[in-house]
């Protein structure tokens, strides 16, 4: 991995940035048109505008796809939210040559998802006794 696009805003790219930083890995940062003063867009080597604003630019896969590939972004980190355990995204950058910094895109798919009750419970992972559902002082 030689640059990485962070498809993300705020700590989280922040912190994926500053972890990059420290493996020797040059950075883009991209940001939706109002998030354009955002500290995240400083802390990267090179800092890209996306069309739109809010959630919506970082939601575009097709588009975050363009930028790593014109930027010359050999990998993507989606961080959290977003695009993070999204099939569509992981399998558009695999077709695109670009790596996807996360879960497959078969896992993405998953029901059961990387994360969550239902993968430790899939994969026999200790965890502690919860309920489902709501509990109540009467069942309690």
């Amino acid at each position: 991995m030689k640059k990485l696009l962070i498809a993300n805003r705020g700590e989280i790219a922040v912190r994926i940035a500053r972890t990059a930083a420290e493996m020797g890995i040059a950075t883009v940062a991209v940001f939706s048109q109002d998030d354009a003063a955002s500290l995240h867009t400083r802390k990267t080597d090179e800092a890209h505008g996306l069309k739109g604003s809010g959630p919506a630019a970082y939601l575009d896969i097709a588009q975050m796809v363009e930028t790593a590939r014109a930027y010359g972004c050999d990998a993507v980190h989606p961080g959290y939210g977003f695009l993070s355990e999204n099939a569509a995204f992981a399998r558009a950058c695999a077709e695109a040559g670009v790596s996807f910094v996360g879960p497959t895109p078969e896992i993405c798919a998953s029901p059961a998802r990387l994360f969550g009750w239902a993968s430790a419970i899939a994969t026999s992972v200790a965890s502690l006794k919860m309920t489902n559902g709501g509990t109540f002082c009467a069942s309690a």
